[in-house]
C-alpha cells in the first residue's frame, strides 16, 4: 500500500477494504493514546507506595506524559506539514515504544518519570496526526465514521490496559520465577503493565510502513500523480476527479502559517478548534480514567472491585462509541454533542449529590459514573475529532490541528495534575460539581458557532466559511 509502489493509474482501482485497512491502521496512534493514558489508572497507588509519593508528586507522575502531551503536540504540525503525516506516525510509533521498555526498566523515579515524558511526546504526536491523516484519507460520506474508529480504537485501548491492570494486579502474588522476571510481575508489577504497550507500539510501527502518505498532504506538495491513484483506490476515477478538482479550486493565494487562522473568514473554526477539545477534558473524563479506581475507592470499593469497575467503565466506553459511528454520518455532529453533552452535566451533578449525601454503598456511584463515561461516548470523544478535523482550511490544516490538540492537552494535563489536590481539599461532590459546571459551556458552543458538516467535503467547509464571512459583511 505504500505510495512508492502506487504510481500506475491504469492499475489503481476502486477498493472499500484499502480504505479500512489504512484507516485502522492510522487509528492504532488512538489504541496506543488510550492504552498509554489508561493503564496509569492501575499504577498510581502501586508507583506511590513503592516510591512514597505525596499528593503533588502522584500528580506529577500522572500529568509528566501529559507535559510531554504538550510538547509534541507543539512540533507535530509543523513537521507533519513539511515531511507528511505518515512519517510523524511513525516517530509516534518509535516513542511509543522507547517508553513501554524505559518504563518497564527504569531504576529510579526520575527515570520513570523521563520515559513518561517520552511516552507524552508520542501520544501528543499521535493524538494530532492520527485524527488528522484520517480526517484527509476519508470520502466525505464516510468521514465521521472513519474518524469515529480512531476514538473506538483509543477507548478498546483504554478498555485494554483496564483489563491487562486487572488481571496482572490479581496474580501479582503468583511466582514468575526470579531476578528481573519476578520483580517485573510480582515484586514491582507496575513495571508489567507500563511495559505491555510495546506489543501494540511495535504492531503500529511496521504497519505504518504499509500505508500510503495522505492525498492531500500530496496535493499540497505538487505530487497529484500519487495523490490521484490513492484517491482512486478510496473512492472510485470519478470521486478522485471531483476531490482533485476541488481542491485546485482553492484559492491558492492563501497564506500556509498559522496568521491565516487569526483572519476573521476563520475566527468561529479558529474558536471551536481551540474550546471544543479543551472542554472536552475538562469535563472530568480523564479524572475517572486515571483516578478511577481511587474514586471508586471512595465510593466503598476495594482496590481489586475498584480494578474491575474500572474494567466496566472501559467496556462502556467502548460499546458506546459504536452508537457515534452508525449515527454521526446520518444524524450529524450537532445532534449528538446536544444529546450527550447534556446526558453528561446531568450524570456529573448526580455523582456530586450522591457523595455529598453519603450514598457511597451501592451501586449508584458506578452507575451515573458509567451514565457520564457512555454520554462522553458517543459525542465529546468522537465528535470532538471529527469536527476538529473538518473545519480547518487544507493550507494550514496540520498546524491548526496542533494548535487545536494542544488546547486539549493543556485540559487533559490541568485535569491530570489537580484531580488528586481537588480530591483531597474539595472532596468528591465538588470536585464532579465543577467537572458538570466545565462541561456545560460546550452546549453554548455547538448552538452557537459549531456549522453542520456532515456529508461536506473538506474544500466545502472551507467555502462555507469564506461565503458566510462575505454574507456577514454584505450585512
Amino acid at each position: 500500500m505504500g505510495t512508492t509502489q502506487t504510481v500506475n493509474l491504469a492499475a489503481a482501482k476502486k477498493s472499500g477494504t484499502y480504505l479500512y485497512l489504512v484507516c485502522l491502521v492510522a487509528a492504532l496512534g488512538g489504541f496506543l493514546f488510550g492504552f498509554d493514558t489508561a493503564v496509569i489508572s492501575g499504577t498510581v497507588s502501586l508507583v506511590k507506595n513503592d516510591f512514597s509519593l505525596n499528593a503533588v508528586s502522584e500528580g506529577w507522575f500522572v500529568s509528566c506524559a501529559l507535559l510531554g502531551c504538550i510538547i509534541g503536540v507543539s512540533f507535530s504540525g509543523k513537521l507533519s506539514d513539511k515531511y507528511g503525516r505518515k512519517i510523524v506516525l511513525i516517530l509516534s510509533a518509535v516513542l511509543f515504544l522507547a517508553s513501554a521498555l524505559g518504563c518497564m526498566l527504569t531504576s529510579s523515579f526520575n527515570e520513570l518519570i523521563i520515559f513518561r515524558l517520552i511516552g507524552g511526546l508520542g501520544i501528543g504526536v499521535a493524538s494530532m496526526v492520527s485524527p488528522l491523516y484520517i480526517s484527509e484519507f476519508s470520502p466525505s460520506r464516510y468521514r465521521g465514521m472513519m474518524v469515529s474508529l480512531y476514538q473506538l480504537a483509543l477507548t478498546i485501548g483504554i478498555v485494554l490496559a483496564y483489563f491487562t491492570n486487572a488481571y496482572l494486579a490479581n496474580h501479582a502474588g503468583d511466582q514468575y520465577g526470579t531476578g528481573l522476571m519476578h520483580t517485573i510481575f510480582s515484586a514491582e508489577v507496575w513495571r508489567a503493565m507500563l511495559g505491555l504497550g510495546a506489543v501494540p507500539a511495535a504492531i503500529f510501527l511496521v504497519s505504518l510502513f504499509m500505508v500510503p502518505e495522505s492525498p492531500r498532504w500530496l496535493l499540497l506538495k505538487g505530487e497529484e500523480q500519487k495523490a490521484k491513484v490513492i484517491l482512486i483506490k478510496i473512492d472510485g476515477p470519478d470521486a478522485a476527479a471531483k476531490e482533485i478538482k476541488a481542491f485546485k479550486e482553492q484559492d491558492d493565494n492563501d497564506d500556509t502559517s498559522l496568521k491565516e487562522l487569526f483572519k476573521p473568514v476563520y475566527r468561529k473554526a479558529l474558536w471551536i478548534g481551540l474550546l471544543l477539545p479543551f472542554l472536552s477534558q475538562v469535563c472530568g473524563i480523564n479524572a475517572v480514567i486515571y483516578y478511577g479506581p481511587r474514586i471508586l475507592e471512595q465510593a466503598g470499593f476495594t482496590l481489586n472491585n475498584a480494578l474491575g469497575g474500572q474494567v466496566t467503565i472501559g467496556l462502556v466506553n467502548v460499546v458506546f462509541t459504536f452508537v457515534a459511528i452508525f449515527t454521526i454520518d446520518k444524524w450529524g455532529r450537532k445532534p449528538l454533542l446536544y444529546v450527550g453533552v447534556g446526558g453528561a452535566v446531568v450524570s456529573l451533578i448526580i455523582i456530586g449529590a450522591l457523595f455529598a449525601l453519603g450514598v457511597t454503598s451501592g451501586p449508584w456511584i458506578l452507575i451515573f459514573i458509567l451514565a457520564f463515561i457512555a454520554c462522553f461516548a458517543f459525542s465529546f470523544g468522537p465528535v470532538c475529532w471529527v469536527v476538529v478535523g473538518e473545519i480547518f482550511p487544507n493550507a494550514v490544516r496540520g498546524k491548526a490541528m496542533a494548535l487545536a490538540t494542544l488546547s486539549l492537552w493543556i485540559g487533559n494535563f490541568l485535569v491530570g495534575q489537580l484531580t488528586p489536590v481537588m480530591l483531597e481539599g474539595l472532596g468528591s461532590s465538588w470536585t464532579f460539581w465543577l467537572f458538570a459546571l466545565c462541561c456545560s459551556p460546550a452546549l453554548w458552543i455547538t448552538w452557537k458557532l459549531i456549522p453542520e458538516t456532515k456529508g461536506r467535503s473538506l474544500e466545502n467547509i472551507e467555502n462555507y466559511w469564506k461565503e458566510t464571512h462575505k454574507a456577514g459583511a454584505r450585512n
